[in-house]
């Protein structure tokens, strides 16, 4: 079982496709029901009858617990996908939104992370944490969202210290710029034309997380060509 967060967009929902094709069973989760149906609707009525759809908010802890106690066995995979984007100078930035990007980027991670590792840390399991390069260095007019973002490498960098001796796995991955609906509600008025598409970092990210018997890809770098 893979369990697919973010998916009703972007790159979870990206994703969601590529594990359809190879047959998974796959649980995905967003906060918007008609947009998993979405999602859902452009696969194959077989490969329909492998994705089990769950509308979580993550920022709540109940909705966490709740879709991960859908699940009567150990995933094999967790991708966590869901966050969003608010950009502009500090000083322009609305004190609302800061506090809801704050949510749905670290509190979402925070609380995802909590509810796994209380359930599998002696499982193998791997759990993949999508960020944003805004995780690896500074960037004008993006200083909150680089903020929340640094903030979430600290903390999976932190509970692999935790995990040092689980089975459970951590793995990090900085994508840079998509061209997805991600940029239509951040605030940001930029040409997407030369950045990768949600299919092409999937495509990458899948590929990466492939593992062998004695070695596995821990942290990931996608960048646009």
């Amino acid at each position: 079982m893979i369990v697919i967060t973010g998916a009703s967009s972007g790159l979870g929902a990206a994703l969601t496709q590529h594990y359809a094709v190879d047959e998974c069973q796959l649980l995905i989760s967003g906060r918007s029901q008609q947009k998993l149906a979405a999602v859902t609707a452009k696969l194959t009525a077989d490969q329909q009858a492998n994705v089990a759809m769950q509308v979580a908010d993550l920022c709540v802890a109940e909705d966490v617990h709740r879709l991960f106690s859908q699940l009567s066995a150990p995933p094999t995979t967790v991708i966590h996908c869901a966050g969003s984007g608010y950009f502009g100078p500090i000083e322009q930035q609305d004190p609302q939104a800061i506090n809801l990007l704050i949510h749905n980027n670290l509190t979402s991670s925070i609380l995802v992370l909590r509810e796994l590792v209380s359930r599998y840390r002696d499982h193998k399991v791997n759990v993949v944490v999508v960020m944003s390069t805004a995780a690896q260095a500074g960037k004008a007019n993006e200083s909150t969202y680089c903020a929340v973002k640094w903030a979430v490498k600290g903390l999976v960098e932190s509970l692999r210290l935790e995990l040092k001796s689980s089975p459970m796995k951590l793995i990090a991955v900085y994508p840079g710029g998509m061209a997805t609906d991600f940029w239509s509600t951040s605030g940001k008025d930029i040409d997407t034309s030369s950045f990768m598409t949600a299919d092409e970092a999937a495509q990458m990210l899948k590929s990466a997380l492939v593992a062998t018997q004695h070695g596995y890809v821990s942290d990931l770098t996608i960048n646009r060509g």
